[in-house]
């Protein structure tokens, strides 16, 4: 590029601020419906009678719609704009939170749940790409954990709603509140919410096609290697988000203390997403990603040992730390492994391919508690997938340590 085509981009003070804001609300209310499910699940099974193994297929139906929508989302993001896709994603799980308090089935509630998650994958890709592009190159890790811990907190916020709400019907509380916020949230995105200036500097330089963007120019074993490690931490992750509740209540406690199981491991993960990535900043990528993943294992050896509701609950609160923790940490390196031109491409990419766990997970493990296999013996079992998913995140840490800065470092940016 000639120094002449170089455009001034500040991406500091009240824009970032204001961007990383506006994203942490979506996020929250993102993560409300995407826990909403398994919080409503004991009562949502009780009113259409349904056994274990079909609340299984309703977690991963919602997962199913994430995948495609996080890749056509991240793909438009390139495109039309972060701004734009983001708000009608935004719109599109606001209606369909909504939509599923009118549900009368499993059929209608499989629908419903399918639309649901396309507009909430769609919407994860344009908040990372935001977030990364409104801080400098080195605040990238804490902008995006910001944003991300927004999820676990919104999560919280559904089991609290889960356990004010008296009745067996109050399970459509929930959806109500996913699908009102992100209504009264459009109108402040479409004036407050600032495009991506990365986004509008690079608009007119050349983009290539999907290949282009994910395997080409040295970027194969990156892609191959964040999509190994979205993969394993998400099976992982959406298993325990939606059958934490289920298998508390398993093991003789209450729905309430099931309740507030969930709200501790949502608590932490909240923590989780800015104090871990923060530290990414602050002391490189590689011994945050090995010191995660070592706290990852710890967490499900102390979960899957747990009796009572107090230990329980640590089990949850250490679950969530590391877990959700862990995945701000893989959003703030899919930020970083593409430039301004595809990132929205790479980032979507990698959150469908994540999607793809988030389907399985539950999914498998409802089929398996269904034959009478233990929770415990679940938790157990995943910590494998957790050690191939901490080899592809340490490849794609030290790709980026040896690769040159992204095209947008070039142009003139603030820390925030």
């Amino acid at each position: 590029m000639k120094p002449s085509t170089i455009v001034p981009v500040r991406s500091g003070g009240a824009h970032t601020i204001g961007t990383i804001g506006l994203c942490l609300v979506v996020a929250l209310l993102e993560g409300l419906d995407l826990q909403s499910t398994g919080v409503a699940a004991p009562r949502m099974a009780a009113e259409f009678h349904l056994a274990v193994a079909q609340l299984g297929w309703a977690f991963g139906i919602g997962a199913l719609g994430l995948l495609p929508g996080a890749a056509i989302g991240g793909r438009l993001a390139d495109s039309v704009g972060r701004k734009r896709v983001l708000m009608l994603s935004v719109a599109l799980f606001g209606l369909f939170s909504i939509a599923t308090t009118q549900v009368w089935d499993l059929q209608s509630l499989l629908i419903v749940r399918f639309l649901t998650g396309l507009g909430l994958g769609a919407a994860m890709p344009n908040l990372i790409a935001l977030c990364a592009e409104a801080a400098s190159p080195e605040r990238r890790g804490v902008a995006v954990g910001a944003m991300y811990c927004g999820m676990p907190f919104g999560a919280a916020l559904a089991a609290v709603i889960g356990i004010v709400s008296p009745g067996e019907e109050g399970w459509r509380h929930i959806f109500y509140v996913g699908g009102l916020g992100p209504l009264l949230v459009l109108p402040l995105l479409g004036l407050y919410l600032k495009e991506s200036t990365h986004f509008i500097a690079a608009n007119e330089r050349t983009r290539g096609g999907v290949v282009k963007a994910l395997w080409k120019e040295g970027r194969g074993g990156t892609t191959l290697a964040l999509w190994t490690s979205y993969l394993g931490t998400l099976i992982v992750l959406y298993f325990l988000m939606n059958w934490l509740p289920s298998m508390v209540v398993s093991r003789g406690l209450t729905r309430v203390q099931a309740s507030v199981v969930q709200m501790m491991f949502n608590i932490g993960g909240g923590i989780g997403a800015i104090v871990i990535a923060a530290l990414m900043d602050r002391i490189g990528k590689r011994p945050v990603v090995v010191g995660m993943y070592v706290g990852i294992t710890a967490s499900l050896l102390a979960l899957a040992g747990a009796t009572g509701s107090v230990s329980m609950a640590c089990g949850g609160l250490l679950a969530g730390l590391f877990l959700v923790g862990g995945q701000s940490v893989l959003y703030a390196l899919a930020g970083a492994a593409y430039p301004t031109k595809v990132r929205g491409t790479g980032v979507g990419a990698a959150v469908a391919v994540g999607r793809i766990g988030s389907m399985v997970g539950p999914l498998i493990a409802g089929q398996l508690l269904a034959l009478g296999q233990s929770a415990s013996m679940l938790v157990l079992s995943s910590i494998p997938l957790i050690v191939i998913a901490a080899i592809g995140a340490l490849a794609v840490a030290a790709n980026l340590t040896r690769e040159t800065p992204d095209v947008s470092v070039a142009l003139h940016t603030e820390s925030i």
